[in-house]
């Protein structure tokens, strides 16, 4: 910024900023250390748009900060689509406020003389991507803060693809973002532009979720589920689409199954966290159910628990779901070697996705963190076929009808899997463990610091600084032997100290790599206050009775 926090504060004390906004920015000068932390720096685009504490100032969720994106959004469509009239699909989730912000949202198009889509209702992220390419429209919206605490909102951007802002879209719109000023933001709405949609896009999404997802043999009607969709917007999708699809025992957590922001029985509406999905094991357990399927609250992760071979649900990690639901799709899926299929994955995401493809005689791409560069590799591969893609962070995709995380299909797919593993004497866990012995015996971990704030941000870049000074030289006392630093997008051979290009975008990521395969990726997170610490080692699985002990 240009000016200090200090002159930001005094410019939100006046107008055009409402009387509202100035009450609350005087009572929050009382604490001058949240004040900086409000107004330091602006919202920026990270791996999953706009993300934020809500509340006044130029680093909160407001309706001044949406409201800025929004005009420069609105101009960048304008001058991209100058021969006709740009349309827009907004949804929401069960934030607090994002009704509210929603309609704020749609109001500022409509004023900008673009034409609105808005969801009568909270809806599952993936259908906002579905709805993008369904209703022909020219970019998309939904305002979610995902997985995030109550205090936090988000405004994600599609494109006219159906998957999330990339370059050139991304630059091109921070930039006109950058050059809007508060006082250009068009607030007085059209309402002749804005058109409200729920049951036929509905109807639509969720056939289109039965049609692709539903790929198995086995006897549905055997399969006891418990889901829970931990307060968030899943209840709207996933019960349907397991019933269309023939699932008859479906037990839901009714104490979770209300929308709620508050998210009121769990720490973290998180299904990567064990204790998100406590209710619904215990449920299950009572029950006997096969599979604990719960989502975060824009509904496009999916955490899943299985019976593992002693018969007790385990929490599967992201990677062990994306490993098992990919190789279901590539032993059920026709394709034939002229669609030149693939499928795709992320660089923090297993290694093992490369070797499972190449068994398949598929490919597998890699892009940057975040599901925006899967879908980006559907829209530059327009003559191969992508048949699904996953990241570690308990995302997948199935086929590319969503451009984005899906946990709508995924549950679907999940339950398949399931299901003709029963009706075969068999079970999810131990297919998982047949692809460990054929393909490599790879096993995952996240570790993470949380460092919040100004400080906290200047804390990750120098804990980062100091790995590129000073990398580690082994790994578990294995010799490191390349070091990926996607800030140059090189990949250093340690031994020759020869460098090779990286054929990916920019991006704040160092990947160290062992003799052994042992691997480590940190990076910061680009929607939450912390650095990120990827692990991965693997072996041979000789046979499944030994994976406790290898």
């Amino acid at each position: 910024m240009s000016t200090s926090f200090l002159d930001q504060v005094a410019a939100w004390e006046q107008p055009p900023f409402d009387k509202e906004t100035q009450q609350a920015l005087a009572a929050l000068k009382k604490n001058p250390e949240i004040l900086e932390d409000a107004f330091y720096k602006d919202l920026e685009f990270g791996t999953g748009g706009m993300r934020g504490i809500m509340g006044v100032g130029t680093n909160r969720v407001n309706k001044y900060t949406f409201g800025r994106t929004t005009q420069g959004l609105s101009r960048y469509l304008k001058d991209q689509f100058t021969n006709e009239t740009p349309r827009v699909v907004i949804g929401y989730d069960c934030r607090h406020n994002s009704q509210k912000l929603a309609q704020i949202v749609a109001d500022i198009f409509s004023a900008n003389d673009i034409d609105v889509f808005l969801f009568s209702d909270l809806r599952a992220t993936p259908e906002v991507s579905f709805a993008v390419r369904h209703l022909g429209c020219h970019c998309g919206v939904v305002l979610t803060a995902s997985h995030n605490p109550p205090e936090y909102n988000g405004y994600k951007v599609y494109w006219q693809d159906g998957g999330q802002i990339v370059p050139p879209q991304d630059t091109g719109i921070i930039a006109e973002i950058n050059n809007t000023k508060y006082s250009d933001i068009h607030f007085k709405a059209n309402p002749n532009r804005i058109k409200s949609i729920d049951l036929e896009i509905d109807a639509a999404f969720q056939e289109a979720s039965v049609r692709v997802g539903k790929i198995g043999s086995g006897n549905r009607s055997d399969v006891n589920i418990v889901f829970t969709s931990l307060h968030g917007t899943s209840i709207t999708a996933i019960p349907q689409v397991l019933k269309a699809a023939g699932y008859t025992q479906v037990h839901i957590i009714e104490e979770q199954a209300t929308p709620d922001g508050n998210f009121p029985t769990v720490k973290s509406p998180n299904p990567e966290e064990p204790e998100a999905l406590s209710m619904a094991i215990k449920k299950a357990n009572e029950l006997g159910a096969d599979i604990v399927i719960g989502t975060d609250p824009d509904a496009d992760r999916l955490g899943i628990a299985v019976r593992n071979e002693n018969n007790e649900l385990e929490l599967l990690n992201g990677n062990q779901t994306m490993i098992a639901m990919t190789d279901f799709i590539l032993s059920h899926i026709g394709y034939t070697t002229d669609e030149q299929p693939f499928v795709g994955s992320t660089i923090v995401s297993t290694p093992m996705m490369l070797d499972l493809a190449k068994h398949y005689g598929v490919e597998c791409k890699l892009g940057l963190t975040g599901f925006k560069w899967i879908a980006k590799m559907i829209k530059d591969n327009p003559n191969q076929r992508c048949l699904g893609g996953g990241e570690e962070s308990f995302g997948f995709m199935v086929g590319d009808f969503v451009r984005d995380k899906d946990a709508v299909t995924a549950a679907l797919l999940a339950c398949e899997v399931v299901a003709e593993a029963k009706t075969k004497g068999t079970s999810f866990f131990e297919l998982l463990l047949s692809t460990y012995m054929k393909v490599g015996f790879y096993q995952e971990r996240l570790v993470f610091m949380v460092k919040k704030g100004k400080s906290g941000a200047a804390e990750i870049n120098q804990m980062l600084k100091n790995f590129r000074t000073e990398p580690p030289q082994h790994l578990d006392g294995s010799k490191v032997v390349a070091i990926e630093d996607y800030t140059t997008a090189t990949r250093l051979l340690v031994t020759s100290q020869e460098k090779e290009n990286i054929p990916l975008p920019k991006a704040n990521v160092l990947i160290f790599i062992a003799e052994d395969g042992t691997r480590v990726a940190a990076r910061p997170s680009g929607t939450e206050p912390k650095i990120k610490f990827y692990v991965s080692v693997n072996t041979a699985l000789e046979s499944s009775d030994k994976y406790r002990s290898t």
